[in-house]
């Protein structure tokens, strides 16, 4: 089981900011988020969009531990 949390226009989007998922690696729960939500899954795959596996930033598709922590960050501006 992950621990999923959503940041921002994320958040808004999905309605929540924190749930529990089991999935064994970062596609497969982007898969099981689909089958609830397509778009946020959409959103998930957008532009920009950064995922951060136990504080980490992290590409492709990292497997997952038990109690893993993975973060959709939405893209981010500022100067």
């Amino acid at each position: 089981m992950a621990r999923v949390l959503l940041f921002g226009p994320l958040r808004d989007l999905a309605g929540w900011r924190e749930r529990t998922i089991d999935a064994g690696s970062l596609s497969g729960l982007k898969a099981a988020i689909a089958a609830e939500d397509a778009a946020l899954a959409a959103a998930l795959e957008g532009p920009g969009v950064q995922v951060a596996l136990d504080q980490t930033l992290v590409r492709g598709d990292p497997q997952l531990a038990a109690g893993s922590e993975v973060a959709f960050l939405p893209p981010m501006s500022g100067g």
